[in-house]
């Protein structure tokens, strides 16, 4: 590792051990970062300030020129009135605006640690964050403050932005002069990104200065393939890296401009991308199959790159989105872990039904329990390696996420021959019912294809004869009665008889987490029946 510029040590005194880390590959020539670097300053250099750079739905846009302005106040005050030094850990809580992004890009300007947390997150969620972190400063939108003031995290300095008061983040003095970014090392930590923490206490995944370059000069660059024209959308919060990677990384590292929404349902999405002319937009596969009733509302004829992750795509969802826009989906798969996307595939190399096929710079393979590869066609665990790997925060869970040198994700994938990687379930959510292993997605996306069904969620209950059986909690178009033997009708003629389910249960949502995804663990419990 190279020489810190941290003052305060923390994060990288709580790296794992060495022998504890993935293999980190850097094969493509892009990837062969300088020993410093600073990954804002990579983000927010080289582009003509006159040109835009974040847009609101009311309020005026930000150039690049406006943006540099405001991080190296913000950057000022940081290691000025608040006294935040290089390593110091701030939290940084908010809907998604210009300002959030730009106290993201001055924390990480001044060297310290950027550690962004949802705006739905209770007081006890924040509070158990800033215990593993650490975290002693923290830059609020002040109408996300509340819960955060009730957390009681002993010692924390809260710094709100957007009032009125004279300790306001934007209207403490500053110089109106150029900041000089620290000298951060590229192996420097810049964000700890935490998983959501729904099945358990979560982790603090420790990413460097280099990885917020190297998601976007590989699945970006040669995946996405901006424009410098292209303007950027999308649902996920900066809080969760999807939507760190695809709102703000991404476009700024193309030069591009990102549409930063507060509110990015499936309802907002469609009227902002007709409005302000989006041409990339990231979303989930549920979000995509919401907009296809309202698509020939709006023009969005703009569009033309949309991503689609944070959960598996049915095949039944890509071809519809396909038939009415002509739009082909970029399928995805990341982690937090891991910071974005890894597998992948666009265009012409687009197959439906399968994720895709390592992107460029990345390495993956489908192996079983003791490490050794699976032949092609048969179910494993996926394992991947590239520029980024798991890093957790002191957290004995690194000896399970990497293994043998390889991230081993929690999916259960199957490599085609052809090399193109699909998604068989989640590891834990693979049904064993009589003998016969199930895959859930695989029913949902038949499930799918019916012209009632909204969005299913297909899982194993334990049962004392047959180990499990298959339930499928269903959502239904307003009007479609609730009767499962139409549904069951129907999956018999698309599955073999031992995949339909033994039971339907109709509800008006499914569960998720603030960030979207599924919370099958409550399913398995049958604890959200109505």
């Amino acid at each position: 590792m190279h020489l810190s510029a941290h003052v305060d040590t923390f994060a990288r005194d709580h790296l794992p051990p060495p022998d504890e880390w993935p293999e980190l590959c850097f094969e493509l020539p892009e990837l062969s970062y300088p020993e410093r670097l600073n990954c804002a300053v990579e983000l927010l250099g080289g582009t003509d300030p006159a040109r835009p750079a974040f847009h609101t739905p009311d309020g005026p846009s930000w150039t690049y020129g406006d943006l540099r302005a405001r991080v190296d106040r913000i950057a000022h005050v940081l290691t000025g009135e608040l006294g935040v030094v290089p390593g110091n850990r701030v939290l940084l809580r908010g809907p998604t605006t210009p300002w959030l992004a730009a106290c993201w890009l001055a924390v990480l300007k001044a060297g310290a640690v950027a550690v962004t947390v949802l705006a739905q997150q209770r007081p006890h969620e924040l509070a158990t964050v800033c215990e593993i972190a650490q975290v002693r400063h923290a830059l609020c939108d002040i109408r996300a403050v509340d819960d955060l003031a009730k957390a009681g995290i002993p010692g924390l300095r809260i710094t709100t932005y957007g009032g009125d008061g004279p300790d306001d983040l934007l209207h403490l003095p500053a110089p109106g002069t150029p900041y000089p970014a620290v000298d951060t090392a590229s192996d420097d930590v810049a964000l700890i990104a935490f998983t959501s923490g729904t099945t358990g206490r979560p982790k603090g995944c420790m990413h460097f200065h280099r990885d917020v370059l190297a998601i976007a000069d590989t699945f970006s660059r040669h995946v996405l393939r901006p424009h410098e024209d292209d303007v950027f959308a999308g649902s996920p919060p900066l809080g969760f890296t999807f939507g760190l990677g695809g709102l703000v990384v991404f476009p700024l590292r193309a030069g591009a401009s990102s549409l930063l929404l507060e509110q990015a349902g499936p309802r907002q999405l469609l009227p902002a991308v007709a409005e302000h002319r989006v041409s990339v937009l990231f979303t989930a596969p549920t979000a995509y199959r919401a907009m296809l009733d309202d698509l020939a509302r709006y023009d969005t004829s703009s569009l033309r790159r949309c991503v689609s992750a944070g959960e598996n795509l049915p095949a039944a969802t890509w071809r519809a989105w396909q038939e009415r826009t002509g739009l082909r989906l970029i399928n995805g798969i990341g982690a937090t872990e891991l910071l974005h996307i890894f597998v992948s595939a666009a265009d012409e190399r687009i197959r439906p039904g399968t994720t895709g096929v390592p992107v460029p710079g990345w390495q993956a393979r489908v192996q079983d329990a003791d490490g050794d590869p699976v032949p092609d066609g048969e179910p494993g665990l996926l394992a991947v390696r590239g520029p980024v790997g798991c890093r957790y925060l002191s957290d004995p869970r690194q000896r399970e996420y990497v293994r043998g040198g390889w991230n081993i994700t929690g999916d259960t994938y199957v490599r085609e021959s052809d090399g193109y990687f699909r998604y068989v379930a989640r590891a834990d959510d693979m049904i064993i019912s009589a003998g016969y292993n199930i895959a859930g997605p695989e029913v949902e996306d038949a499930l799918l294809r019916h012209p009632d069904v909204v969005e299913t969620a297909v899982v194993g209950r334990p049962d004392e004869a047959r180990g499990q059986v298959v339930v499928a909690y269903t959502v239904l178009r307003d009007g479609a009665p609730h009767d499962p033997e139409p549904l069951r009708t129907f999956l018999t003629s698309e599955l073999a008889p031992y995949k339909c389910p033994r039971e339907f249960v109709f509800l008006d949502s499914l569960p998720r987490t603030a960030t979207g995804k599924l919370q099958r663990f409550r399913l398995r419990t049958g604890g959200d029946q109505q």
